[in-house]
C-alpha cells in the first residue's frame, strides 16, 4: 500500500524475520561472534537471550545465510509449550526422523542412526529451539539427554536456544547444573541505541530503493527511539504505520508530531505504550501487510482524526474549534477517498 505511494520496491518494516534486512549493530555483531565461536566448539548448547522482538531470530537467520548449509542438518523448533515427550518427538520429526508408533528406545536408536549418516557425509547435526523459556525442566533435560549421545567420539547433535530474558534466571536452577555445564557460548541481545535506531531505520529503507522519499527530520528519529525502545520489532511496527499514515496523508516529510501522533494512535488500538509494551507485545501478521494495513488503517480512522497534528485541537477559542473541526472532515473525506483509491488499485493489480 504505502510501498507504492514512495515507489519501494518491496515493504521495509514487515515483523517475519528476514536475513536479507539484516542490520549489524554493535550487539547483534556480538551475538554473531559468540554464535560462530560456539559453532566452532562442534558440541554444547549456545544461548541467545533478548526481549521480545529484539532480533533473536532474525540473528540465526543471518548466520545461516553465511554457512554453507551442505555441512549443515539442521532442525528448528519453535513451538516449544509442549510436554518432554513430545519435544522429543518434534526434535526427531524435524530432523525427518519417523516417529509415528515408537517407543523412546526406538527412537534414541533412529536419532543415533541419523546421526550417524550425516556425519559419514560430512555434515553436522544442529538443532534450534527458539522461546526456550517456555519449556520445563524436564523439556530441557530432555535436550541434555540428547546432547549426550555421541557418535565416533562426537557430539551428535549441537542446540541453539533462543529465548526471553527469564530463561536465564530459569537456567540458575540447581536441576539445570549438569545442562549449564555444556553450555559453551551465551549472549543477552539489549536493544539499539539512539543512533543505531536511525541507522537502522535508514538501512531497511534503502533496502526497498529509499532515495529520500519521506525525508525524515532529526527530532523525527529521536521521538521514534522514545517510543520504541530501540527494539526492533517495535520499530518495524510504527514505522509501518507511519509510512501508512504519510501515504494517506500524501505527506514527503515525516516530523516528530508524526511519530508521536502514529504511536499515540497505536497505543490507542493496542492498549499499550510501545516503549513499555509487554511481552506478548507484537505477535502476529505484520501491521505492514499490503491487505491488513488497508483493514487496519479503515478500523482505526476515527482515531487517527483526535487531534492530528497541526490542526490546533484543544484551542478555547470557538473560531479555531469551528476551523479544526471542518478540516478534520476535509482531512477524513481525503483519506477515504485515497483508501478506495488504494483499494481499487490493489484489485487491478496483476496476482
Amino acid at each position: 500500500m504505502y510501498e507504492t505511494f514512495y515507489n519501494f520496491s518491496g515493504i521495509p518494516f514487515l515483523l517475519t524475520p528476514d536475513s536479507r534486512f539484516y542490520f549489524g549493530s554493535s550487539g547483534h555483531s556480538r551475538a554473531i561472534s559468540h554464535l560462530v565461536y560456539g559453532l566452532a566448539q562442534e558440541e554444547g548448547f549456545i544461548i541467545i537471550t533478548g526481549e521480545v522482538g529484539a532480533g533473536k531470530t532474525t540473528l540465526v537467520e543471518h548466520l545461516w545465510s553465511q554457512l554453507d548449509r551442505k555441512k549443515y542438518e539442521i532442525a528448528r523448533v519453535v513451538t516449544t509449550q509442549v510436554s518432554s515427550d513430545d519435544l522429543l518427538r518434534l526434535v526427531l520429526s524435524n530432523f525427518g526422523i519417523h516417529v509415528e508408533s515408537a517407543d523412546k528406545a526406538t527412537l534414541l536408536r533412529r536419532f543415533e542412526q541419523m546421526a550417524r549418516q550425516h556425519r559419514a557425509a560430512g555434515r553436522r547435526c544442529l538443532l534450534v529451539v527458539d522461546e526456550v523459556q517456555n519449556l520445563s525442566l524436564r523439556a530441557l533435560e530432555e535436550l541434555r539427554m540428547l546432547s549426550n549421545i555421541t557418535v565416533e567420539g562426537r557430539a551428535s547433535i549441537q542446540t541453539i536456544l533462543l529465548g526471553q530474558p527469564q530463561f536465564r534466571a530459569a537456567l540458575a536452577c540447581s536441576d539445570l547444573e549438569q545442562l549449564r555445564q555444556r553450555v559453551l557460548a551465551s549472549y543477552h541481545l539489549g536493544p539499539l541505541t539512539e543512533a543505531e535506531t536511525r541507522s537502522y531505520v535508514e538501512h531497511r529503507l534503502k533496502m526497498v530503493g529509499w532515495t529520500g522519499d519521506p525525508s525524515w527530520d532529526d527530532d523525527a528519529f529521536a521521538a521514534l527511539f522514545r517510543e520504541t525502545g530501540g527494539i526492533p520489532r517495535r520499530i518495524n511496527t510504527l514505522c509501518s504505520r507511519i509510512l501508512l499514515y504519510g501515504s494517506l496523508e500524501e505527506r514527503h516529510d515525516i516530523q516528530a508530531a508524526v511519530v508521536e501522533h502514529v504511536a499515540s494512535e497505536l497505543s490507542r488500538d493496542l492498549g499499550t505504550g510501545l516503549a513499555s509494551a509487554p511481552a506478548s507485545f507484537g505477535a502476529g501478521a505484520p501491521l505492514g501487510a499490503p491487505i491488513a494495513n488497508t483493514t487496519f488503517a479503515a478500523s482505526s480512522l476515527e482515531a487517527s482524526l483526535d487531534d492530528p497534528p497541526g490542526l490546533g485541537a484543544g484551542s478555547g477559542d470557538i473560531g479555531q474549534r469551528v476551523a479544526s473541526l471542518e478540516q478534520s472532515s476535509t482531512r477524513q473525506e481525503r483519506i477515504f477517498r485515497r483508501l478506495l483509491d488504494l483499494l481499487a488499485a490493489a484489485a487491478d493489480a496483476p496476482r
